[in-house]
């Protein structure tokens, strides 16, 4: 078991310290502010409305943004095929969607389609030579792909197994590099500590048939996105910095990855600052780490990132796109927007300029939308994912960007408990209340108990958002800062109907 310190993924029920689940008196440092729906209904209020695009949510001069699709639950990341349809990753749901290219120039996709499903969490996903590639929870995985037909061919073979698993940080993002190698990001299983597998906190990479596994960096917390910058073929990743260490520090990081390189983490923060819980002893490992390339606010949560490499965009060949997450543990809100990073002119040295590309969906602490991941399209525009609004976006140079929300599935069936016969609904409930109090839930979601230092999300309305099914799905997966409680999956079930009746 890696030797834990703090090692909590959220301050709300700092589970690791006290062992019970329940919130208590926090220091300032410890404050945890977390968007309104997130902790356990995992999504906000649904897209944003054209009003809110016509005088919220901004883009540079030039530039305008539209919501391109809606309703697609937990929409993560994005990868566009040769043929111009967008795949979406879903990973609680366990699926890929197909948005389905825009033949009719209204700029929205012409259909929707689940390509793939009944995966283990997919998130990060990639296309090869016919091959499309998959970053499972715990496996590699790859199946045949018609990129014109936009279908798969034949069954999924996971050419990876027995990658480690769960703990805070359990997506695994993928990309094939230009040496042809699978590339694969593998977080940490905690905030900060040492871990016993060296796989964790690492980038993988692998030869395309998933063989020769090699641990091609290491002390990176959650580094979720990266990118080849075009022209040096340099890889940069994105890289979460840990929590509970006050709202300014440590500073989330853009990392310049080399082979064999040390990172930092758990050792050290942002520019080699020893951590005060493991520097000590360890400052030979503190003096090796790698220093960022760039620093962004801390608890931002840099995520997706892509490099742009088209000129539709005057002035944006080269730079990289990152979508901030948003920050929980700070006690005013922070990120939640796409920020352009920017590199000195003419190959000289000198820090990246970080300038806001999407914003507006963070306004004095209300927000609306939580930025994943960032794509360039093949017609010149950028997609960005929403896994709070549920939504892809687009923003183009020169052009209307639809505000006009796309057609979509229901998101919820007329009874949530559909799924669940009548005669069995009240013993489950029952079971799932006494896991709502064994596991000290109210304490972060009921105002009357919550304790300074915690902001309380109320659970309201989660039968008009969630049925049993994607309640218990949401409880194997829960988005940070909720903690993943050891549930069997009765007691995911038991917890649902509670939570839904």
């Amino acid at each position: 078991m890696p030797r834990l310190v703090k090692c909590i993924g959220i301050a709300v029920s700092m589970l690791a310290v006290l062992g019970a689940g329940a919130c208590f008196l926090l220091p300032e440092r410890f404050a945890v502010n977390v968007p309104l729906g997130s902790m356990l209904t995992g999504t906000g209020p649904g897209a944003p409305t054209n009003d809110q695009f016509a005088t919220r949510i901004r883009v540079p001069d030039g530039f305008s943004v539209g919501l391109y699709a809606t309703d697609i639950e937990n929409a993560r990341f994005l990868r566009f095929t040769s043929s111009g349809d967008l795949l979406v990753s879903q990973p609680r749901r366990g699926e890929i969607l197909l948005l389905e290219r825009d033949r009719n120039g209204d700029g929205l996709p012409d259909g929707r389609r689940t390509l793939l499903s009944g995966l283990d969490r997919s998130l990060g996903l990639d296309l090869d030579d016919g091959w499309l590639y998959i970053g499972e929870g715990s496996a590699v995985a790859r199946v045949r792909f018609d990129a014109e037909a936009g279908t798969t061919v034949g069954d999924i073979e996971r050419i990876v197994t027995g990658i480690p698993e769960g703990g805070n940080h359990w997506t695994r993002t993928l990309r094939i590099g230009p040496d042809g190698h699978i590339y694969l990001s593998v977080g940490s299983s905690c905030n900060v500590c040492e871990e016993s597998d060296p796989r964790r906190a690492a980038m993988l990479r692998y030869r395309i048939d998933g063989s020769g596994e090699e641990i091609y960096a290491a002390g990176m917390r959650n580094s979720v996105g990266f990118d080849w910058r075009p022209g040096t073929n340099e890889l940069y990743a994105t890289d979460n910095g840990r929590d509970l260490l006050g709202d300014d520090f440590p500073p989330c990081e853009l990392n310049r990855i080399e082979r064999g390189g040390f990172y930092g983490w758990p050792y050290a923060n942002g520019d080699n600052a020893p951590d005060p819980d493991f520097g000590a002893g360890n400052e030979a490992k503190v003096r090796s780490a790698r220093a960022p390339d760039h620093g962004f606010r801390a608890h931002n949560a840099p995520l997706g990132m892509t490099f742009v490499r088209g000129d539709a965009a005057p002035g944006y060949r080269g730079a990289a796109l990152v979508a901030l997450h948003g920050s929980w543990n700070r006690s005013a809100k922070d990120g939640y927007k796409v920020v352009s990073l920017h590199w000195p002119s003419n190959g000289r040295a000198g820090p990246l300029e970080e300038r806001d590309f999407l914003w507006g969906l963070e306004v004095d602490d209300d927000v609306i939308g939580r930025p994943v991941d960032v794509i360039e399209g093949p017609d010149g525009a950028f997609y960005i994912s929403d896994d709070y609004a549920n939504s892809v976006y687009r923003v183009a140079y020169g052009s209307a960007a639809r505000a006009t929300a796309a057609p979509g599935a229901a998101t919820t069936t007329r009874d949530p408990l559909a799924a669940v016969q009548e005669a069995a609904r009240p013993h489950l409930a029952a079971t799932g209340s006494a896991l709502y109090a064994r596991h000290a839930c109210a304490t972060c979601h009921d105002p009357a108990t919550a304790r300074p230092g915690v902001v309380p999300v109320v659970l309201e309305d989660l039968a008009t958002r969630y049925d049993v099914p994607r309640m218990m799905s949401f409880l194997a997966a829960p988005t940070p800062p909720m903690p993943a409680f050891d549930l069997t999956e009765d007691d995911r079930r038991a917890l649902a109907v509670h939570l839904l009746r």
